[in-house]
């Protein structure tokens, strides 16, 4: 069975991170206790939230403003881990200081702006690429083998959710249409990708959503297809904790991935001629693997991920946006025909 490389074993970088939320403090802990890597500075626009997350995850430098971030000769890649709606900004931001970056998902707002950020790191001649953490997962590159080795024969469907549940508040940045807010671009987004990961770019797209009060996407299914039979139902939602499973399922048997799917877990695999088995793999955190696959590229001179290559965001981000058409959710500034 495939083992995913420790994280332990890839080179060491030193890592700069914009934004001091709950992903940064998730992502800083990963690198700083599973990794080689160093934690060398933090941005923030607010002094007191700089030097409060600097404490707690022992990062020697602080930064009032972004650029001084990226402009700091320590560091060698940048984490982005702002709103949707900064991602863009802050990517080329550092990308112009010549860093190369890792930005969280989703990428961006939209494909247009996905499309602009990696141009640009494709004439600095920079490394960038999403933080889609569940591409580099041990349960994910298991999952891969089963499927490559005809375990579960051809795949015909895919089947993934990820709601949770968030009280309504207009101030909330997944309410707010200003920080590119809704259940998509958050949640959603994990089983967009992990469809994508399975059967590729489809080539229809079916999607009805709900929308909040504030015109973010608070509910959406999806249904993508692939062919005359293949075929992936998705859904996501701000207004319940969903079991966030997910299934994959072939001619010769399926795959039942545990919840939640796009962090550390276990699958099963039942096969129609009855015999079933289970991988597990415990992992603690998960977002470790994601920045040893930064560090082994960037060491290797590469400017993009295999695992997750410019591509793959491009689609995913393509496909996030015709259902954000469907549904009818348009954020502040973009073209009221969507991208």
């Amino acid at each position: 069975m495939a083992r995913t490389e420790d994280p332990r074993t890839a080179p060491s970088v030193r890592w700069g991170i914009i934004g001091t939320g709950g992903i940064a403090a998730a992502f800083a802990g990963a690198v700083r206790e599973h990794t080689r890597s160093q934690l060398v500075a933090v941005g923030s626009r607010h002094r007191d939230r700089a030097t409060r997350f600097a404490t707690a995850h022992g990062i020697p430098t602080t930064h009032t403003s972004y650029r001084a971030l990226v402009e700091d000769p320590q560091v060698d890649v940048v984490y982005v881990a702002t709103p949707h709606s900064e991602h863009r900004e802050h990517a080329l931001l550092a990308i112009r200081a010549g860093k190369h970056v890792l930005v969280e998902k989703a990428f961006t707002r939209n494909a247009a702006e996905a499309r602009e950020v990696l141009d640009a790191a494709r004439e600095a001649g920079v490394f960038v690429m999403e933080a889609m953490w569940t591409r580099f997962l041990p349960h994910v590159a298991a999952l891969h083998q089963v499927i490559e080795a005809g375990e579960i024969g051809e795949v015909v469907h895919v089947q993934a959710d990820h709601g949770q549940w968030f009280a309504y508040d207009p101030q909330h940045r997944l309410y707010d249409p200003a920080l590119a807010g809704g259940a998509l671009l958050d949640l959603g987004v994990y089983p967009v990708s992990f469809a994508h990961m399975m059967l590729g770019k489809p080539d229809a797209i079916t999607a009805v959503g709900a929308l909040t009060d504030t015109g973010v996407d608070g509910q959406v299914s999806m249904v993508l297809s692939y062919g005359e039979r293949v075929q992936a139902t998705l859904a996501t939602t701000l207004w319940a904790r969903t079991p966030t499973t997910a299934f994959v399922s072939g001619t010769e048997g399926h795959v039942a991935v545990r919840g939640p799917f796009y962090a550390p877990t276990s699958f099963e695999v039942r096969r129609r001629d009855g015999r079933v088995w289970t991988f597990d793999q415990p992992s603690a955190r998960g977002l470790q693997y994601e920045a040893a696959e930064v560090a082994r590229q960037v060491a290797a001179g590469a400017t993009e991920s295999p695992l997750n290559t410019w591509q793959d965001t491009l689609e995913v981000m393509e496909v996030l946006d015709e259902v954000r058409r469907q549904v009818g959710v348009v954020y502040p500034g973009e073209p009221t025909g969507g991208e």
